[in-house]
């Protein structure tokens, strides 16, 4: 299992020695929605490596993956999983919680396409009901996960995305859902922060990748991975000049630990890099390259397409995060490796 290699717990063990203000989750209590995801199961075996008596409440709907997944923990007095569908209220959950984060959502092109509805669900109805919970059960901070994708498009009046910069999302398009409910969850959490005090803090993700992203994922650099894993050729469904920004998944881990611990309040945090901004073709030639394949050119079919992102060029501006002392350790070139080595060392 990639949790076994000792590139992967290098990484885990990497990211638990940061010097950040981990003394504030001493005895603390954690409530995660999506855990068995990339980052979620990242972030759950870095706070399980510090341990600090800190108590994980895991969330996701699939018992027989999170199982495979956490098997290393049953048994473990500091965490537990729950088989949960999080657009159902969280009546049944009993106890408080220090912090509750919200990391749950489909988040590539095929599940859009497939699942405009419960895309957009999770991002409102499934965080309300978090934030609902968190105020009704004496939550110390809570952590919506965002991502690039509120910015939609760039208009052509900036290099780089930075917090406040709007964008341009086409609202006719199904695939426009993730983008809206992320931009309507943040405002959601902005509004429970105004009326009911609550303390939110909203780090934003770029495009992620890892070795615990899923093999099934649809995403282009997922799709890249799996055919280098595979040792077949690189397929891009494009030109492939679309520049976007990339992090690889123990430093948006990190990332996202920086703003738990030292973010501001209702403050959302770009979660990226400039040395991991890199075209589709490039990094396609990338994973070429180690894997000792081609790049190949193949139009994308129609379920593919709708699940496009329409955005020619979205990279983010990570001033504001590394005023809080945030660095990454790896460039992309490295991150790509990395995953590599590990999926299949």
């Amino acid at each position: 299992m990639v949790c076994n290699n000792p590139l992967y717990i290098d990484d885990v063990e990497y990211v638990a020695a940061l010097p950040l203000e981990w003394q504030r989750l001493t005895g603390k209590s954690f409530l995660i929605s999506g855990a068995s995801g990339m980052i979620g199961s990242f972030l759950v075996d870095v706070l399980m490596t510090r341990r600090q008596s800190i108590k994980i409440h895991a969330l996701g709907r699939n018992i027989e993956s999170a199982n495979a997944r956490f098997h290393d923990y049953a048994g473990d007095d500091g965490f537990r999983f729950t088989a949960f569908d999080i657009n159902e209220p969280l009546e049944d959950f009993v106890g408080n919680y220090d912090f509750v984060l919200h990391l749950a959502s489909n988040t590539h092109p095929r599940a859009y396409s497939a699942d405009p509805v419960g895309t957009i669900t999770t991002n409102i109805i499934g965080l309300n009901n978090m934030l609902k919970f968190s105020l009704e059960h004496g939550t110390e901070r809570f952590v919506f996960a965002s991502s690039v994708e509120v910015y939609g498009e760039n208009r052509g009046d900036t290099e780089y995305f930075s917090e406040d910069y709007c964008g341009n999302i086409d609202i006719s398009k199904a695939r426009s859902g993730y983008c809206e409910a992320k931009r309507c969850g943040e405002t959601l959490c902005q509004s429970y922060i105004q009326q009911y005090g609550l303390d939110v803090v909203i780090p934003r993700f770029s495009r992620t990748y890892g070795p615990t992203m899923k093999m099934d994922d649809t995403k282009a650099i997922s799709q890249f991975i799996s055919k280098g894993i595979e040792h077949e050729d690189i397929v891009l469904k494009s030109e492939g000049t679309q520049l976007f920004s990339y992090s690889y998944v123990a430093d948006a881990v990190s990332g996202l630990l920086t703003v738990l611990l030292s973010g501001e309040t209702g403050t959302a945090c770009n979660i990226a890099d400039s040395k991991s901004d890199i075209t589709l073709r490039e990094l396609a030639g990338i994973v070429a390259e180690y894997s000792g394949q081609r790049v190949i050119f193949e139009l994308p079919d129609e379920a593919e397409r709708k699940g496009y992102s329409p955005a020619s060029k979205a990279i983010m501006d990570s001033s504001r995060i590394k005023s809080l002392g945030w660095s990454p350790r790896y460039d992309i070139k490295a991150g790509i490796t990395r995953t590599l080595d590990i999926i299949c060392p």
